[in-house]
């Protein structure tokens, strides 16, 4: 595909270890290229596995005025309006069944489960992982006995934190058993796995700003992200930038690969090819 990058309209950004990473917050260098681009007229928006009331601060730091796609694209709202446009829960019954998944033998102890219902995340317990997601989230967990007794109210997200070797087997096991169009699974990080309604994806989100609310091509998109849950978000877009810390398969469907999230890489990619 021919990409005109004057032709840019909407840029799409990531949230974790794109725009922000070790400080958990948006540089200047950063802020600074996003405003020289929205002052050119190129609308900006967040696309971001994180729950949609984690991504606000971020979505108030680049003044963003466009819906936030959160939760993988499962839950699409924009702050300023409070007009949630969609949201995907995952189906109970299939909700269940990971969760009996989870109480096998071979994952009962390796995994730590994060249920997400309403824009919050229950738990069964606080360890130092959950602690550290709550820290860099700044949200405070919900505890309940037993996760499995909540699932019947509309799931928006199950997330599982393990060590990347159990996260890598339970995603390849787990896609064996649920097709694309049965369940949603992706990596987000090494040690998360994270498991929403089949409809939701990055991909169908920033689609969903281009051509229904901005009514623009792919082809106007550029879309900067760095990990497997960004892969179809970065397909759609007519132009895709992986950040220099993304694995080899996400710099393989991009066009172009910039500096790390601690070296300020969408600063580069937007210096690149919306402002030169």
């Amino acid at each position: 595909m021919y990409v005109n990058f004057m032709d840019i309209r909407l840029l799409v950004l990531d949230i974790d270890d794109t725009i922000a990473g070790k400080s958990n917050t948006v540089s200047d260098g950063v802020k600074q290229a996003i405003k020289l681009a929205q002052s050119q007229g190129i609308r900006v928006a967040l696309a971001t596995g994180r729950m949609y009331y984690s991504a606000r601060r971020f979505h108030k730091l680049i003044a963003s005025d466009l819906p936030i796609v959160a939760y993988n694209g499962a839950w699409i709202q924009c702050p300023l309006t409070g007009v949630r446009h969609h949201h995907f829960p995952v189906a109970s019954d299939i909700a269940s069944q990971l969760f009996d998944y989870f109480q096998q033998p071979d994952w009962l102890n390796q995994l730590e489960i994060h249920c997400y219902i309403d824009d919050r995340l229950y738990v069964q317990e606080i360890t130092a992982k959950t602690e550290i997601y709550r820290q860099r989230s700044g949200i405070e967990p919900v505890l309940v006995e037993d996760l499995r007794s909540i699932l019947k109210q509309e799931t928006t997200k199950i997330l599982a934190i393990g060590e990347p070797n159990y996260i890598g087997k339970l995603l390849s096991n787990l896609q064996q058993i649920y097709p694309r169009e049965k369940l949603y699974l992706t990596q987000s990080t090494p040690i998360y796995f994270e498991a929403t309604h089949p409809q939701a994806s990055k991909g169908f989100g920033v689609r969903f700003l281009a051509e229904e609310l901005l009514q623009i091509e792919s082809h106007q998109v550029m879309a900067i992200g760095d990990n497997f849950n960004d892969l179809e978000m970065l397909e759609y877009a007519g132009l895709s930038i992986a950040m220099g810390n993304a694995p080899e398969q996400v710099k393989q469907v991009s066009q172009w690969v910039a500096a790390d999230v601690e070296n300020d890489g969408v600063a580069m990619a937007i210096n690149k090819f919306l402002l030169d």
